[in-house]
């Protein structure tokens, strides 16, 4: 076993291909804009661990996933690796509509052997995807987030959404419009951020 943060351990194939996938966006960041060039030399704990870590607050078994607004990958890639070794028989779908990211997707995703597909449209413009786990990283705020949950998860299905410092305002905020379960626990690469988990999510 590896060990990317403390709680936080994987096979050795895995972390090969977390390697693999490390090296993916930094040679591809030279041609498109993945990642902000300041946090290259800190790409391990910023993007990868950060992004590993909401895999702790995944049901036991996932069929279907999607990542919305997958970027350059972060957490929709990081987590598909991760159940590819955890829950094999998991599909995962990233809904990206940048063609140029959706392109580096589809590469990344070919050559980690990743059951994923990759769906270059606009979130609110597809068709219910039925997915039973969604995530989102630095997409929108948890209002709008919790309308693209309600729109695409299946019935008992939860979202993972990580936030920053701000995430009791936009609790409160969300709360004025939505009914939601909620759990939420301290990340382990930033004190001042939280990852939320939320299920049973319906419009006030």
């Amino acid at each position: 076993m590896h060990k990317l943060q403390d709680g936080i351990n994987v096979s050795r194939e895995t972390f090969e291909k977390l390697k693999d996938f490390e090296a993916l966006i930094l040679k591809w960041n030279k041609k498109i804009n993945l990642i902000s060039r300041s946090s290259q030399s800190d790409l391990w704990i910023r993007h990868i661990v950060d992004s590993a870590q909401l895999f702790d607050a995944f049901p036991k078994l996932v069929t279907k996933y999607a990542d919305l607004g997958s970027g350059g990958g972060f957490p929709g890639i990081i987590l598909s690796i991760l159940l590819s070794e955890k829950m094999p028989n998991a599909d995962t779908i990233l809904v990206e509509s940048d063609k140029r990211k959706a392109e580096f997707l589809r590469s990344a995703s070919r050559t980690l052997g990743l059951k994923a597909t990759v769906m270059t449209d606009r979130i609110e413009m597809i068709a219910p995807l039925a997915v039973d786990l969604i995530t989102a990283r630095a997409l929108a705020s948890l209002d709008d987030l919790l309308g693209y949950a309600e729109m695409h998860l299946t019935t008992g299905g939860i979202a993972v959404f990580p936030k920053g410092e701000k995430a009791g305002q936009e609790i409160a905020v969300a709360r004025q419009n939505w009914d939601f379960e909620l759990q939420e626990k301290i990340s382990k690469t930033d004190p001042n951020a939280v990852i939320l988990k939320v299920g049973a999510i319906q419009r006030v």
